[in-house]
């Protein structure tokens, strides 16, 4: 089989994530990379796209003041949300 090297920069969050699954499992680095991206591209070739969510959301300023002001002062829940979470 043929390889390529790619390179790609990662957060130094994922990076310790993904030391401490390598020494965990005992498989390499490129191993996990390949797996974690056939993975990706098999789901993006079988799923319709409106059921893939990103990993994160990028919100300009305006949105991420929205968020923060509906995470602080939420709305009360609708009759259909007590419904759902009072069903179990």
């Amino acid at each position: 089989m043929s390889a390529t090297q790619i390179s790609a920069f990662i957060s130094d969050s994922t990076r310790v994530r993904l030391e401490r699954l390598v020494r965990a499992r005992g498989v390499t680095k490129a191993h996990v990379i390949e797996q974690a991206l056939l993975h990706h591209l098999q789901a993006l070739d079988e799923l319709p796209e409106d059921v893939i969510l990103p990993a994160r959301i990028v919100l300009d300023s305006s949105e991420a003041a929205r968020l923060s002001d509906l995470m602080d002062n939420p709305p009360p829940p609708t009759e259909t949300m007590k419904r759902l979470f009072n069903a179990g």
